[in-house]
């Protein structure tokens, strides 16, 4: 992996430029001697990720690849994920009883029974820890009684991802005794219930929400929740937009949540830019990092039906694939121009003040679209930093020669390096929204901002 990244990672060169040589070689020295020791697959993974830290923050990826897959019926390749993670910590809560004890309890705090999506839990008190266990998931890669989240007595939360590997966050959050917030993770208690904040339940509502929708804040404001930019979720985008375009162009003000919304697909946001557009729009480009591998992505997209690329499509990806097959070793840009600029024909009255709400948890596709929005002398940005994860791009997956990894590098920097760098700097809002503010609250300061109402 280490030599596939070298030769084949865009930001590896970058990276190395930026931190340099002397640094790596301890970097690598280090990691070295921690996987002499290493027998377990979900140890190396963790490992692995720590290396690829030192590059930066996104767009790269390890982990334990899937069964692969065979004539057998999906029941036996169920059967193969189970088995890969049965050893997983359990512990046994007789249901019926638990639910019976968190009716009679007073006292509120994390234990209890909660959702998120796909999972319902419960959270039970052990010693000095609460640990949640699984009650309903997938069945598949996650079972009945499997460990799930910890929260520690610091009040740090332990929370295991899809493939069990563990993510730390530092703090939990336990918010109207209705919801628990900790990094990216939601949960709604189910029971035992409690009297809920109104303001509270559009916050989680926003924040837990997997599709886009719409809202009338006020007769000045209105307000969009895109929770991803995700490439399928570009026709619900579209529909969205349409169904309340008109609304949204009369009235003056416009809100835009697209808190956590880790990135997706630049396409996805093409829709918004219409309504929010001042000025022309101005895109810094990419350059390919030309290798044999990396170009195997061009030959992927005609090959490849799940790509599901037209012929047009495709007569692209070859021309691509020509143009990069004779520059092997070579940053190459597939397009006539470094900059891209877009122009439309109408500025609209209405809305006349656009607010986006961000924060840590914007990445990517995300970035991308706030670049393009912000050059709107509509548009202010509301909230936190984002995460940073934008220069380096284009991510390619691979399956390690033993089939048991799988890695996604990236194939493409931006031009803008080294003038304006996103990676491990993210974008600033204009107007940052400090923590006495809480986070529930975010969607009602920027409307009294937005309609000068600050208090």
């Amino acid at each position: 992996m280490k030599t596939t990244f070298e030769k084949n990672d865009a930001g590896f060169a970058h990276a190395l430029e930026s931190k340099g040589e002397q640094a790596y070689q301890a970097h690598n020295e280090s990691f070295a001697q921690r996987i002499k020791s290493i027998e377990d697959p979900n140890e190396c993974v963790k490992t692995i990720r720590e290396w690829l830290a030192f590059f930066r923050s996104g767009h790269v990826y390890v982990g334990l690849a899937g069964p692969a897959s065979t004539s057998n019926s999906e029941t036996l390749l169920d059967k193969d994920i189970i088995a890969r993670y049965k050893d997983s910590e359990k512990i046994n809560v007789n249901l019926e009883e638990f639910t019976k004890y968190l009716e009679a309890k007073k006292e509120v705090d994390y234990e209890g029974i909660w959702v998120s999506e796909p999972y319902k839990m419960g959270i039970k008190k052990i010693k000095d820890e609460y640990v949640g266990f699984i009650i309903e998931a997938d069945g598949v890669y996650w079972t009945k009684g499997q460990v799930k989240l910890k929260i520690k007595a610091d009040n740090s939360l332990v929370y295991y991802l899809r493939d069990h590997s563990e993510q730390t966050f530092p703090s939990v959050e336990l918010l109207s005794d209705n919801y628990i917030k900790s990094g990216f993770v939601t949960l709604k208690r189910v029971a035992p219930k409690y009297d809920s904040n109104p303001e509270i339940e559009r916050y989680f509502n926003a924040i837990s929400a997997n599709k886009p929708y719409f809202e009338i804040i006020d007769d000045k404001t209105t307000y969009l929740r895109i929770p991803t930019f995700n490439g399928g979720e570009k026709s619900v985008i579209d529909s969205v937009i349409s169904a309340n375009k008109d609304l949204i162009l009369k009235t003056p003000n416009f809100i835009i949540d697209i808190r956590n919304n880790g990135g997706g697909s630049d396409r996805s946001y093409y829709e918004l830019l219409p309504i929010l557009y001042t000025n022309p729009i101005r895109t810094v480009g990419v350059e390919f990092l030309s290798t044999p591998l990396n170009n195997q992505r061009m030959l992927d997209f005609i090959n490849d039906p799940s790509y599901g690329f037209d012929e047009e499509g495709k007569k692209w990806a070859q021309e691509s694939f020509d143009i990069l097959d004779k520059r092997k070793g070579e940053f190459v840009n597939l397009d006539s121009t470094v900059v891209d600029i877009t122009k439309y024909d109408t500025i609209h009255q209405f809305p006349k003040n656009v607010g986006i709400i961000i924060n840590e948890g914007n990445g990517s596709t995300a970035e991308q679209f706030l670049l393009a929005a912000k050059q709107s002398k509509k548009v202010k940005l509301f909230g936190t930093t984002t995460a940073g994860v934008l220069d380096i791009s284009n991510m390619y997956p691979i399956t390690s020669p033993c089939g048991d990894l799988e890695f996604a590098y990236s194939l493409s920097r931006s031009m803008r390096i080294p003038d304006m760098t996103i990676d491990n700097k993210g974008i600033q809002p204009d107007l940052y929204i400090d923590k006495s503010i809480p986070t529930y609250k975010w969607i009602d300061f920027v409307t009294k901002t937005l309609n000068n109402q600050v208090e």
